[in-house]
């Protein structure tokens, strides 16, 4: 089963009451849904064509392998989503309207930059997900980001990346953003992400965001709204997004301990230098 067919299974249902299920390929911090792949599925129901912006607004945790209840709206030529697990609202989303594209992107740090910290299990990241991307990102002092090579999994039937990949891509490059900036662990609360353009599912995509617009949110300094954006082989913006990443203090804790299994301690004290012991 390819990437894109595992996200199709994870929807059941047609019109505006559905099931959204996950396979625990598709997870994020553990025990808990990239929160990419869950505005992938919002966009796989809409069925729109490109451009268009995803939105969603996590409530609380999206748990793996449990059926969860999506609701699906219409609102003004897009649509509106609800997940919900019993009756708690997990995931408010929306497809609408894209931006104008950016007109230039932030270069990625280069190659021998500062690897970040990878799992084995994260969809992102992880080393050992077959469905995933194992993107490394890196950071240097003014962004964050990489250079990923589409693994097959990520090809649509017309030659094109899904957007699951652009999706997850940005929402991994906020969260590092966040976690430079902080010290800390935390997770990713309002995604807004614009598709432009489609890109071409065998060629590299560049991710990149500025550090320097990682800022604290007024009023509540545990919020850090950020920036990304991600370009094809020609240089052309394919997506960009605005992201929230909250700081939960002392989460980083468990993160780091499971990381130092596929990470060097060093690695880890760079990014979450309260958690990790050494020099």
């Amino acid at each position: 089963m390819t990437t894109t067919d595992a996200l199709r299974a994870a929807l059941a249902g047609t019109g505006d009451e559905r099931v959204l299920t996950l396979d625990r390929a598709f997870q994020g911090l553990p025990e808990t849904a990239h929160g990419g792949s869950v505005l992938a599925a919002f966009d796989l129901v809409a069925g729109r064509a490109t451009p268009r912006t995803l939105r969603g607004h996590y409530l609380k945790r999206v748990p793996l392998g449990a059926p969860l209840a999506l609701r699906v709206a219409g609102a003004d030529g897009g649509a509106r989503f609800t997940l919900a697990e019993g009756a708690t609202t997990l995931v408010q989303g929306s497809i609408e309207d894209a931006p104008p594209r950016p007109d230039e992107a932030i270069e990625a740090p280069a190659a021998d930059a500062m690897a970040l910290p990878i799992s084995r299990g994260c969809f992102a990241c992880g080393s050992d997900n077959p469905l995933g991307l194992a993107v490394q990102l890196r950071a240097d002092e003014t962004a964050v980001g990489g250079t990923w090579t589409p693994r097959p999994g990520f090809r649509r039937t017309d030659g094109t990346l899904s957007p699951l990949a652009l999706t997850t891509l940005l929402d991994e490059a906020a969260f590092w953003l966040g976690a430079l900036a902080t010290g800390e662990s935390g997770m990713t609360t309002e995604l807004r992400v614009a598709l432009h353009a489609d890109a071409p599912a065998d060629k590299p995509v560049t991710i990149a965001g500025a550090r320097a617009t990682a800022r604290p949110r007024a009023g509540d300094a545990r919020y850090w709204d950020t920036a990304i954006s991600a370009r094809d082989a020609s240089g052309g913006i394919v997506a960009s997004a605005t992201i929230t990443f909250v700081a939960v203090r002392g989460a980083a804790r468990r993160l780091a301990t499971g990381m130092l299994a596929v990470n060097d301690a060093a690695v880890i004290r760079r990014v979450f230098p309260a958690y990790v012991q050494g020099g």
